[in-house]
């Protein structure tokens, strides 16, 4: 008798382990590692994954495995190892790391149907079962006693195949077609008996006269210019059928690029590329740093790094941010390797993410594109991992299980011996430490493709233009530039960082700030829904007249959101054609597609945008960049405050010129002489990579020093507090005397959504023992976690201090 080992979806501290189940004679074909099962646990039933099966178990009672619900794994032997390793690392459940691996949709309760793949009769006795049917209940196939391994065999040998029907519709897209129903030469008949005044009805079976085959319903009503009622009455006429088809959601259209060849290389391509050839060609984990400025081509570097990993019969997973996950950056994958890419990110719908993972999962693609969550798709021969922009911090997840995508990509180089490229403009200064250390290998690209020297930044003092009484919160020099280019017929992208209409509101008279009711944040006020709302819970009113305190109406706005930099610029220069990309503008469906399309095809002269048009953006008559509002970023409680401004100024300045016309980028400060503004101004990465070391290391801060930040909440302000002391005072307790622990301290935002925060972090070289304290002390809170509404959480490696 064989046993299966469990990791059931019960998240917990005492369900973290596998539990052994029978595995019944008619299921010991399907129960494979990393299949998931429905199992019997206390009263009800549910999921798990398989991690290991066994001959024999220390329990004598045990219960069945009722079913199995992939015929197929869905995570590959090195996946559940990852999944062990992921836990262990980030102190999560074993459940919560192999949820993190697969799409949304696995997640949610489901059918399976099976479906004939052939005209020809079906063997193993299947063909009984079928009856002629082309798909059948996987249920009926269970209650008929249908033999498992029979139905194993056809489905390798591509005779039928296994259909999920999640109960949110999300998996299968089932589509309308309409096909005649009656041989062609009574629908001839049925057109001379059509009464005269049936003009549209004869349209359509005109149409299907002329091409009888099945077409879309929406193509069909299109082509006709008809409609469904239409449609309809030659149903109900017997005339025509209406049948559902499956579609496979793919979210582009392949045909629709246009395929590209490799691009000869530029010495320094050639430079930093042999090294990676040779790492692919000897199996090789290296980990390279690509350090190469905005424009030097690191992309062709990319492309060509693949081309000789397919040759090799390999696959490659290449991670961008997501908002750097352009249509451009589509495009240039999909031009080159056509219908071998499957592209992942979160402006899918379910379904479509669920149809591009299944593609990799059937070894239908190899090369993966995506955000952050691509780095687990379910390849088996992987050749090279990429991570462009390597400095982002959205390849962190902030909850459990907060991997960061770049550590767990050096785990999967390690398992396939295969080389991981992290590449960027501005690396992460933990990263170019590494490179200079010697533990990664450092490649430069000093010099852009197009052999122009990067745009020169000039800066503007804002501080100076108040005193000479411009309170505009454009300077002079930026509008003349802005008017200049567009009387050339040139672009301009003005980068502002912020969203939203006014960052927030305030009385005059009594300087009272209109705050959110659960959170310790101000309101901010926009203006296309007048309305006030709070960007952490959501909390949204009408915009006030007077003031809820002391019933003045001297409610002013503070501060430069999107929109209102865009109602200044259409005042200032009213021939100019804005487009906006914001959060607000690009919430909806494919409107960031849209708004760039719009910009690439010269219908508006400035892109005037937040954080997302700092990435990724290639447009060729784009010659000036200027930034309004520099300083936000500087002033925020994070010690990497500097190196994200250096960073940002540094990606929206090689926004400019990246072509044959020369570019311009214009900085707008109030706090000119900070290093950070500076060295960015001048491209000077490692004058900005010494001076910030010198302040890490007087600071203690990474990478001289590793951070481990515990965030704990309640709805208690008392009870936050004095579970973050005692935490605190077990950390002292049982570490090494070399750590250093500050805190606790309210965190940065004091409360969200009625929940009082607190926080402590752990400053140390080497605490080999810090995981294991850390699972003691959250055993220790375990039922207040289940019963008093407390929250613990705790980062190895914080991005966000907030």
């Amino acid at each position: 008798m064989l046993i299966a080992k469990v990791i059931v979806d019960v998240p917990t501290s005492q369900t973290n382990h596998s539990f052994d189940y029978l595995i019944p004679d008619h299921l010991t074909e399907l129960v494979k590692e990393g299949v998931r099962v429905s199992v019997p646990f206390g009263p009800r039933k549910v999921m798990g994954f398989v991690i290991g099966i066994a001959d024999q178990s220390e329990f004598n009672k045990l219960r069945p495995v009722d079913q199995v619900l992939d015929m197929t794994p869905v995570l590959t032997p090195e996946l559940l190892e990852l999944g062990k390793w992921l836990a262990d690392q980030t102190v999560s459940f074993y459940i919560q790391a192999y949820q993190a691996m697969l799409p949304q949709v696995l997640k949610a309760k489901y059918k399976k149907e099976i479906e004939s793949l052939t005209e020809d009769p079906l063997p193993y006795g299947l063909d009984k079962l079928f009856a002629g049917r082309a798909v059948i209940d996987f249920d009926e196939f269970v209650e008929r006693e249908g033999n498992y391994r029979d139905l194993l065999k056809s489905i390798h040998e591509g005779i039928v195949q296994i259909n999920y029907m999640v109960q949110s519709k999300e998996t299968v897209k089932k589509v309308a077609f309409i096909e005649p129903d009656k041989e062609l030469y009574l629908l001839e008949e049925a057109l001379i008996d059509l009464p005269k005044n049936a003009q549209k009805q004869r349209v359509i079976l005109e149409y299907f006269l002329n091409d009888p085959l099945p077409v879309q319903k929406s193509k069909l009503i299109q082509q006709c210019n008809t409609t469904a009622s239409t449609i309809k009455a030659l149903i109900d006429k017997g005339l025509l059928k209406s049948v559902e088809k499956k579609l496979y959601r793919n979210p582009y259209n392949d045909d629709s690029f246009e395929r590209t060849t490799s691009l000869p290389l530029s010495s320094q391509q050639k430079q930093a590329i042999t090294p990676i050839w040779q790492s692919i060609d000897e199996n090789m984990n290296d980990v390279f740093l690509l350090h190469g400025v905005t424009g030097s081509g690191k992309t062709e570097v990319y492309l060509q790094a693949i081309e000789k990993v397919l040759e090799k019969g390999k696959e490659a997973i290449v991670l961008v941010p997501e908002i750097a996950l352009t249509p451009q950056m589509v495009r240039r994958f999909k031009g080159r390797f056509g219908g071998d890419v499957a592209v992942l990110h979160s402006a899918l719908s379910p379904g479509e993410k669920f149809d591009e993972w299944t593609r990799i999962h059937k070894k239908e693609v190899r090369v993966v594109v995506g955000a952050r969550s691509a780095i687990f798709a379910p390849f088996e021969n992987l050749g090279i991992i990429i991570i462009d922009e390597e400095h982002e911090t959205s390849y962190k997840q902030e909850e459990q299980p907060r991997y960061h995508a770049r550590e767990v990509a050096k785990y999967r180089g390690e398992f396939h011996h295969c080389p991981v490229v992290l590449g960027s403009a501005t690396p992460l200064l933990e990263s170019f430490a590494r490179a200079k250390k010697g533990v990664y290998q450092l490649l430069e690209m000093p010099d852009r493709m197009n052999e122009q020297e990067m745009p020169p930044v000039e800066i503007v003092d804002m501080r100076e233009e108040l005193h000479q009484g411009n309170r505009s919160m454009f300077s002079r020099r930026l509008l003349e530039a802005v008017k200049l280019r567009i009387e050339k017929k040139e672009q301009v992208v003005l980068f502002l960082n912020r969203r939203g209409y006014s960052t927030f509101v305030m009385c005059r008279e009594c300087g009272d700030v209109m705050k959110c009711p659960a959170c310790d944040i101000a309101l901010t006020f926009h203006k296309s829904s007048h309305q006030l709302k709070c960007h952490y819970c959501d909390f949204h009113i009408p915009m006030v007249r007077n003031c809820p305190t002391c019933e003045s109406d001297q409610i002013r706005y503070f501060g430069t959101g999107t929109q209102k930099v865009e109602e200044a610029l259409r005042e200032a220069v009213p021939e100019a054609r804005i487009v906006r990309m914001d959060v607000d503008t690009t919430r909806r469906k494919g409107a960031h597609e849209k708004l760039l399309n719009q910009f690439q095809e010269k219908k508006a002269d400035i892109l005037l945008g937040t954080q997302m048009i700092a990435k990724g953006l290639d447009f060729e008559d784009v010659t000036l960049v200027g930034v309004l509002a520099v300083d936000a970023m500087l002033n925020l409680p994070d010690f990497r405050s500097s190196e994200k401004t250096f960073q940002l100024l540094t990606q929206v300045s090689g926004r400019a010129g990246r072509h044959k016309l020369p570019g311009e980028v214009i900085l707008q400060t109030y706090s000119k002489e900070h290093y950070a503004i500076e060295l960015a101004s001048q491209y000077n990465y490692e004058q900005f990579f010494l001076q910030e070391m010198q302040m890490r290391k007087n600071f203690h801060y990474p990478p001289y020093f590793f951070l481990t930040l515990i965030n704990v909440s309640h709805p208690n302000q008392l009870k936050a507090m004095e579970v973050t002391k005692t935490i605190s005072r077990l950390l002292y307790k049982h570490l090494s005397d070399s750590v250093t622990i500050l805190g606790p301290t309210p965190s940065p935002i004091e409360r969200i959504n009625n929940r009082y925060r607190y926080q402590c972090m752990i400053k140390y070289r080497d605490e080999p023992d810090q995981r294991k304290v850390i699972r003691k002390i959250l055993r220790h809170y375990y039922d207040e976690i289940q019963k008093n509404d407390l929250t613990i959480q705790v980062d190895f490696e914080p991005y966000q201090l907030m």
